[in-house]
């Protein structure tokens, strides 16, 4: 029958007749026939599979051969019997130079009729031997597939205890060398699907043994890491790392990261092939790893690595956003390397050549992935422009690019560049690593005490908080002859921009110590905040005018700007204007004088005075709006200023009077009820501190900054030896002096005098008493009648029809804490936050420009502390009960940030026009350059100390890691699963002999 069989195979005879000749061929071989028919039969078919030259004539031979395996078992399972096998692997079919590539697909084909045979177990035993010596051939991806097939339907044939981990380390050699000769389409998507199967053979081996897995990475690290390879591995590697656990993910990077016997050479060749695996279209996870290992890095400070791999394949990175396959991967480690490569400009510079034309694809492409990609990556360039502002020329394209697409705003940007930034990275092994600074979690960044400078350190960085002072130093121009406030943007942009967590103020401290001041003693804080302030307003006074016109409005009548354009920045920001009277009380002559101020010193009262009445012209409800009555007569505030000047007697109506409120621990889903008229309800004047809980209110013994402030403002008489000297009497007379604000400062600054002499000591003793402190203050200002009437025609800003006065609101922005019990010892820190307008400015309603009383208390904007070098989260409630918890901790000095107003609005919007992108301005390039360059020093000096310290903890005593001698046995109890600070400190527990 095999010589029939032949004859028609090999006849001429069209396919269709051969057809229905072999069919009746086959139909008598399923009826029973001796043996060396049997065998003849399976020669023939075996010759017909292995060697036959058409794909017809294997077909046969495959149809025949099921057929005796099914009806002839027994001449089946003689036949491809053990020594046949071996000769079949081992020396091939056919003719020498001209061997069959289809022997595993006979052997796979032949095993399914053996399974259940007494040789089945031989068969087994020597096809695990023999798939291992062939992979260690390196055989080709097509012939790696047939293995793999083979064993994924028989994994009988796998092999097993060490001979398996070799075979895994072998097949991740084979795939490492795995090249796709042929550029069509059809040849490549035939090579990802040979290198999918031998993966996912991997994958089948790691779940039943996971025991294979990191051996496996070992062998995968040494492959990607070799630096002696004249052919970079195969892209093809990164198909086995997307089956690898996530969640040894933690374990591997980190012992990965600390293991000194890796050389940075080793480490840089690999993750710059990681980086490459991007390219590799059915990689998952792929990008997770990469960014993984990226941080591990980052936490044990090789920069040099991270600097070096970057720049050299960020370009390659962003180009694999052209490809939907890609996309997403290549996206997501694009991300985190500009994010986190923040000490310099140079890796965002080179893309800006290539994101035009980006842009411009993935809009034409018009996908939901080109969509997504686009928004993700303009996000990605604002935060680029924020942290390296200062080059509008190059950045102007990639502007024009990205116009049309959404911008982040400033605080979604300062979150991504906070928690990306390689500073910020966490080393779990920092304890033995206490030199290692990581950058605050809250982004910000402390400054280092210089002996005893708290007390400069804490007015730093409330002035720096102060964001709108903060945007005008640092927008201010090269070359503007000011040289302390040349060195206050230096600073401020340090504070701004550096990568360390704290930095050294002392050029600054330096150019602004007070001559008086004894170097390494404590100071005032309050002291040298003056003489700061009055160095900057005298050194641009003297003609160094650096600080930027504000722009021309037309809302501006010609005095005003006239007014504007004439201030210092220091009296834009931090400068008011009151006015003294004095009324002599014979004559009733009143004398008065305009002053400027840039802080209100605000003293106690005596212990036996009532603050809490109406003491003044300006009494001081506690918190809430407050009912406010005008006067009977619209003029007689105004003409009269001492009347009702003392408290009311049980007999008199209540005193018209204007209320310096304040509004605090408001819950932050409720608006506060604004002055505006008598809009505001009787109830909420009745029980002002119903709505805020027990805890907003002070003892009754306690006092209030309102308290203060009335005191301040209430009138003072003078007799005695106090006497006033009368220009009109032309004699020392008894008078009474008040004082009247007239303007209100952008910030307004407020100094508690907790400091007085003591006569019996003669030392300055420190008041302890806890002042309650309002995240809302509301001042009222004297103005002209003609402005109060216009004020109160539109019925804006609080303005009190006919009293002379108009409500101004403030948000307490900064307060500066002085621990201890005298002002020549103890410690200065500070609590602070960003106050900002959150509506628009120059938005009229009607008009008018919004009223700032219409403004919600933003009870969200998070607080910081800042105490030297470290910086923390904070909260208002901390804030107001620091003294509750710590009686020598008390508030000292106080910012207030005025609300946009009336009063105000020109100043603000000229802030809001002279700001720039998101708000920061841009630097100098000489300013980024020196903070690039000091970024880098920086992160070489963490690399190097990080590096002397690995050096002296792989000195150290070793105790067993939980990845060493991988290839002991399971139960061998002299291996153990703990930690050391050792890790991976050479020798064959190194991570040379363990994992990825």
């Amino acid at each position: 029958m095999d010589k029939i069989l032949e004859a028609i195979v090999m006849s001429s005879y069209p396919n269709n007749v051969k057809q229905g000749l072999v069919r009746r061929v086959i139909e008598a071989a399923k009826q029973p026939m001796d043996s060396e028919q049997c065998w003849s039969m399976l020669e023939l078919s075996t010759k017909l599979y292995l060697t036959g030259d058409t794909k017809y004539k294997r077909e046969i031979g495959k149809e025949v051969l099921e057929v005796y395996g099914h009806y002839h078992p027994e001449e089946f399972e003689e036949f491809f019997n053990v020594r046949f096998l071996l000769s079949l692997l081992q020396e091939g079919y056919g003719p020498l130079g001209k061997r069959s590539h289809y022997v595993l697909d006979y052997i796979q084909l032949g095993l399914q009729f053996v399974l259940e045979s007494p040789s089945a177990n031989s068969i087994f035993s020597l096809l695990r031997i023999e798939v291992l010596r062939k992979v260690c051939e390196r055989p080709s991806p097509k012939q790696c597939a047939k293995i793999s097939k083979l064993l994924m339907q028989h994994p009988q044939c796998i092999p097993t205890g060490k001979h398996q981990l070799l075979f895994c380390q072998q097949l991740i050699r084979c795939i490492g060398q795995f090249q796709c000769v042929s550029e069509g389409e059809e040849e490549i998507m035939e090579f990802l699907e040979q290198v999918n199967k031998v993966s996912g053979l991997l994958q089948r081996i790691w779940r039943t043994q996971t025991s294979a897995i990191l051996p496996s990475l070992k062998e995968l690290f040494t492959i990607i890491s070799s630096t002696e390879e004249q052919e970079a591995p195969s892209n093809a590697l990164a198909s086995v790392v997307q089956f690898v656990p996530l969640e040894l993910m933690d374990g591997v990077i980190r012992n990965l990261t600390n293991d000194d016997s890796i050389t940075d050479v080793q480490m840089m060749m690999a993750i710059g092939r990681m980086i490459d695996w991007v390219s590799w279209p059915l990689g998952k996870n792929i990008d997770k790893w990469i960014i993984a290992l990226l941080k591990g890095l980052a936490a044990v400070k090789k920069f040099s690595i991270l600097i070096e791999v970057t720049l050299s394949k960020i370009e390659k990175v962003f180009s694999k956003l052209l490809y939907p396959i890609v996309r997403e991967g290549a996206l997501s480690v694009l991300q985190y390397m500009l994010l986190s490569f923040q000490h310099s400009h140079e890796a965002f510079h080179l893309l800006l050549p290539h994101i035009p034309r980006l842009v411009a694809s993935l809009k034409k492409e018009d996908s939901n992935s080109a969509t997504s990609s686009l928004e993700q990556l303009a996000e990605l360039i604002h935060c680029m422009f924020f942290r390296f502002s200062g080059f509008p020329d190059l950045y102007e394209p990639v502007l024009e690019a990205v116009k049309a697409l959404p911008i982040p705003n400033e605080d979604r940007i300062k979150h991504l560049l906070g928690q990306n930034a390689w500073t910020s990275q966490k080393n779990e092994l920092a304890c033995f690593y206490p030199r290692l600074a990581s950058k605050s979690e809250t982004g910000k960044i402390g400054l280092i005490n210089l002996g005893n400078t708290c007390y400069m350190n804490s007015i730093i960085q409330s002035l720096f908080m102060a964001s709108d002072f903060r945007h005008s130093v640092l927008n201010l121009t090269e070359g503007n002859s000011q040289p302390l406030m040349t060195k206050l943007q230096w600073l401020f942009a340090f504070l701004e921009h550096s990568q360390r967590p704290a930095i050294s103020p002392e050029s600054f401290l330096s150019a602004s110590w007070p001559p008086w001041f004894t170097p390494g003693a404590q100071q005032d804080c309050s002291e040298y905040l003056k003489y700061l302030l009055d160095r900057l307003h005298e050194e641009e006074k003297t003609g160094k005018r650096i600080y930027q016109k504000l722009k021309e409005s037309s809302l501006m009548s010609q005095a005003v700007e006239h007014h504007y354009l004439n201030k210092t920045l220091i009296e834009k920001m931090f400068g008011g204007k009151m006015m003294t009277k004095i009324r002599c009380l014979k004559c009733l002559n009143v004398s008065s004088r305009e002053e400027a101020f840039t802080d209100l010193s605000l003293a106690f009262p005596p212990s036996d005075r009532n603050v809490h009445g109406n003491t003044s012209i300006l009494p001081v409800e506690e918190i809430g709006p407050q009912l406010i009555e005008p006067p009977e007569k619209a003029g007689q505030l105004m003409g009269s200023p001492w009347i009702q000047r003392k408290a009311p007697t049980a007999s008199d109506h209540a005193a018209p009077s204007v209320s310096v409120e304040t509004l605090g621990f408001q819950e932050p889903g409720e608006a506060a009820n604004p002055i505006r008229g008598n809009d505001a309800g009787v109830d909420a004047a009745k029980d002002p501190l119903s709505t805020f809980g027990e805890q907003a209110c002070a003892p009754k013994d306690s006092r209030s900054v309102p308290d203060l402030i009335n005191y301040f403002l209430s009138p003072e008489r003078l007799t005695a030896e106090n006497k006033y000297h009368c220009e009109k009497c032309a004699s020392l007379q008894d008078a009474e002096k008040v004082a009247e604000l007239t303007e209100g400062p952008h910030y307004l600054i407020l100094t508690l005098l907790r400091f007085s002499f003591d006569p019996r000591t003669m030392k300055r003793k420190k008041i302890l008493d806890n002042v309650s402190i309002p995240v809302v203050l509301k001042l009222p200002i004297l103005v002209a009648p003609e402005e109060t009437e216009e004020v109160c025609r539109h019925g804006k800003d609080g303005a009190v029809p006919g009293s002379g006065f108009m409500t101004v609101v403030y948000d307490l922005c900064s307060v500066v804490v002085h621990s201890g019990i005298s002002s020549e010892s103890g410690h200065y820190y500070c609590y602070s936050r960003e106050c900002t307008d959150t509506i628009a400015h120059g938005q009229p309603r009607d008009g008018v420009p919004k009223p700032a009383s219409d403004k919600q208390l933003d009870f969200e904007i998070q607080w910081y502390l800042f105490n030297d070098t470290r910086v923390s989260f904070s909260s208002f409630e901390s804030v107001s009960n620091v003294t509750s918890f710590f009686p020598k901790d008390t508030a000292y000095v106080l910012f207030y940030r005025q609300r946009p107003g009336r009063q105000s609005c020109l100043l603000h919007e000229a802030l809001a026009e002279a700001g720039c992108l998101h708000g920061e301005p841009s630097l100098h390039k000489d300013l980024m350059e020196a903070i690039a360059k000091d970024n880098i020093l920086f992160l070489q000096e963490q690399e190097k100390e990080a590096r002397n310290r690995a050096a002296y903890i792989s000195a150290l005593p070793k105790s067993p890691l939980w990845w060493r001698d991988l290839d002991r046995d399971k139960d061998d109890d002299s291996s153990s699963g703990g930690c050391s600070p050792a890790a991976g400190g050479g020798g064959s527990g190194s991570f040379h002999g363990l994992v990825f």
